[in-house]
């Protein structure tokens, strides 16, 4: 093929009266590749190249599948490609991805950054997953991360409650190794149970309480404007594209130890996009700076969850039913699950200390849990009783009877 000036000069010489010989030579190609051009109704093309196949295409049928299912975080769908074989590059996967990737409209927004241990941004989000029968359903994420290092903390959970909200912070302090001095939320009943006449907020009393035994802070964003912790904005919205998609569990405890595996070999160690620095590495100098817990005993009223004792005599926590002395049938007791076991309180004394259930609906029985109970014993109580009779028979007097009678009564 022919570049475009060579093909002028062909016509050019020819025009001039040259010979297709004389061309040939003035040009150094053959007379036949002359011949051709000149004599052509159009200017040839070029025949297309065949196209190469392309180290992605094996994987194009599993991409499209997690596009599909709205995942279209490249870093995602690169770590999923290649545990199945992909040796190609990043870029192939990006622009093959990139026509099917959802477009935001992006605002500004004023950055705010923070010295280390000054801050924590904390949010509740909800997912949802699948069930092998085919079934959607939502679990809740409580994700904190630290403003200066960016070092996360994940925790799934089945009640948005503020028991389960407390906990959580609890665990994530224990993850950091220390307290900020304050930390950020949005405006959730879980910290604020609304706003006054005049904008101010009426606080959860149980959080607030909770906030002042730890000694750190409350503060508000303002209503409406979560850029105002775009931190954990983004740091919700990273669980969500990052590890939430590839994610494969059996049950709650087998999903947080997989988040706490991500944390440790992905979300940490990554090269931070605002600070150029790895999480994990930044923590250790954030942890210096960061307050210390509180002796766990003075946390327990913190650690315990409210439940009400079935009429079998089992507590439900978790995904497993846990035993008590019958006596408390249908009392409202406590729980507090301590590592590997679970113990359960009525005020400041202990019930039954069970060890934590290894499987779904599996059921703790308490040493003595039926001791004393009254089997078959009990009084039926007496049912009330009604009677049938013979019909009434009414005497008959006569109307001069009545009337004498009526007279006496007068009279007297």
């Amino acid at each position: 093929m022919q570049r475009g000036g060579q093909v002028r000069a062909m016509y050019e010489l020819k025009g001039n009266g040259q010979s297709i010989r004389g061309i040939a030579r003035e040009l150094g190609i053959s007379r036949n590749t002359v011949r051709r051009y000149l004599r052509a109704s159009e200017i040839p093309k070029a025949k297309p190249r065949p196209r190469r196949g392309s180290k992605l295409d094996p994987y194009k049928e599993y991409v499209d599948e997690r596009l599909s299912h709205g995942v279209d975080n490249c870093v995602v769908l690169l770590r999923g490609i290649r545990e199945r074989g992909y040796t190609g590059g990043y870029t192939i996967l990006k622009d093959y991805v990139a026509p099917s990737r959802q477009r935001w409209n992006r605002a500004a927004t004023m950055r705010y950054e923070t010295e280390p241990g000054e801050q924590a941004q904390i949010d509740f989000g909800r997912y949802t997953y699948r069930t092998s029968q085919g079934e959607n359903r939502h679990i809740w994420v409580f994700v904190m991360v630290l403003s200066w290092s960016r070092a996360v903390y994940v925790e799934f959970v089945e009640r948005a409650d503020t028991a389960t909200f407390l906990r959580c912070h609890i665990n994530a302090f224990e993850h950091f190794g220390g307290i900020p001095r304050r930390c950020l939320y949005d405006n959730t009943k879980l910290v604020v149970l609304r706003r006054d006449s005049e904008g101010r907020p009426v606080w959860n009393e149980q959080f607030i309480d909770f906030s002042a035994v730890l000694g750190f802070e409350v503060k508000l964003c303002r209503p409406y404007r979560a850029q105002t912790k775009g931190k954990i904005e983004r740091g919700v919205g990273y669980v969500e594209g990052n590890f939430w998609p590839g994610a494969r569990f059996v049950d709650l405890a087998d999903l947080n130890r997989q988040a706490v595996q991500w944390i440790a070999t992905v979300a940490d160690v990554r090269m931070h996009g605002t600070t150029h620095e790895r999480p994990v590495d930044r923590l250790e100098t954030e942890r210096a700076k960061l307050m210390p817990l509180p002796e766990r005993s003075r946390l327990g009223s913190f650690l315990r969850d409210e439940r009400t004792v079935g009429r079998d005599g089992y507590v439900r926590y978790g995904t497993a039913w846990y035993g008590v002395p019958w006596r408390w049938a249908g009392c409202s007791v406590l729980v507090e699950a301590d590592g590997d076991t679970v113990s359960i309180f009525s005020g400041q004394e202990r019930l039954a200390l069970h060890p934590q259930a290894q499987h779904r609906g599996q059921r703790l029985t308490v040493p003595g849990q039926w001791r004393g109970l009254p089997l078959g014993n009990a009084k039926r109580r007496r049912s009330p009783v009604a009677f049938q009779v013979e019909q009434i028979e009414v005497e008959q007097r006569s109307l001069w009877e009545y009337a004498t009678r009526a007279e006496e009564v007068t009279a007297r």
